[in-house]
């Protein structure tokens, strides 16, 4: 196994808060996902693709990556689950593609996947494909995934991010209860974290017409740690985003403690008691960037 990436690995100067699936067999709604204003559009060749349509589903979203920008979005793409039939020619369908930004691992459960992906990649590049690997998003699904997430999440530094399946997990664990759900979504962040990786982002809110309730389930992921969501509906978008970009009252105390940051080193208590370090400062930092992106043209 590799050393873990760095700290910075994995994020980026506007962390990504809005990621919508879209279903690679169907390019047309591929198209209005791009169109969207989602932050990454995720093509999916797994669940959302029939097996009689896998094959069509692999050759169109290939010929949307042969373009070096498909879209105003980032294009991540799904695979099949590495342990089937249909992963490897994907991966070997999309390895080296201009518009691909991104590889979601479904059902990861060892970092000999991760390595193995990498490598095949890899042996592609130096066939003649000429891009350099992917960011890579393991999902973790299952009980095992979640007992390896920091093995996963550090399997190397290809590896940009990790997130959660709940759909599957929950079958796989017998849940019944949301609150059972606490323990692997806490087990997410830290691994993230602990790799030096990007705060995760929720699972998919499945019920598309309630607003109400996926704010709320934003709020709650937001308390955990989790940093935007993935979609299956673009009127989920203007949702996750609004629940994860700062008050004005977190703009304000993130101003305040950066403005005592840059007045002394190292560890410091603000007028008002609170105690903050290194990590909080980096932690201002992100809200004042999530701030300005309030205010960017694409999305303010």
């Amino acid at each position: 196994m590799t050393s873990p990436p760095p700290a910075s690995a994995g994020t980026a100067d506007e962390p990504v808060l809005t990621w919508l699936y879209a279903p690679g067999d169907r390019p047309e709604v591929v198209a209005k996902a791009l169109r969207s204003g989602a932050d990454v559009v995720l093509v999916d060749l797994e669940d959302a693709v029939a097996p009689d349509r896998k094959g069509y589903a692999r050759s169109a979203t290939a010929e949307l990556l042969s373009a070096p920008h498909p879209g105003p979005a980032a294009v991540h793409v799904r695979v099949n689950a590495l342990s089937g039939p249909f992963a490897r020619a994907d991966l070997e369908a999309l390895s080296g593609l201009p518009g691909l930004a991104g590889l979601r691992l479904p059902k990861t459960e060892w970092p000999r996947e991760v390595l193995d992906v990498v490598r095949l990649l890899g042996e592609r590049e130096e066939a003649g494909a000429a891009a350099a690997v992917p960011g890579l998003y393991p999902l973790l699904e299952s009980a095992l995934g979640i007992e390896n997430a920091y093995a996963v999440a550090s399997a190397d530094p290809a590896v940009r991010g990790i997130a959660l399946g709940e759909a599957d997990l929950r079958a796989d664990l017998g849940m019944r209860d949301e609150a059972a759900l606490g323990w692997p979504r806490a087990r997410a962040v830290v691994a993230a974290r602990a790799a030096g990786l990007a705060p995760p982002a929720q699972s998919v809110y499945p019920h598309v017409r309630d607003a109400e309730g996926l704010a709320a389930s934003c709020v709650r992921g937001r308390s955990l740690g989790f940093l935007g969501r993935t979609a299956i509906h673009p009127r989920q978008l203007p949702v996750i985003e609004r629940c994860y970009l700062p008050t004005p009252q977190e703009v304000e105390a993130a101003r305040e403690t950066l403005a005592a940051a840059g007045r002394e080193a190292g560890a410091l208590a603000l007028p008002d008691g609170r105690f903050v370090d290194a990590a909080v400062v980096a932690g201002a930092r992100r809200t004042l960037t999530l701030a300005e992106r309030a205010r960017s043209p694409r999305h303010g």
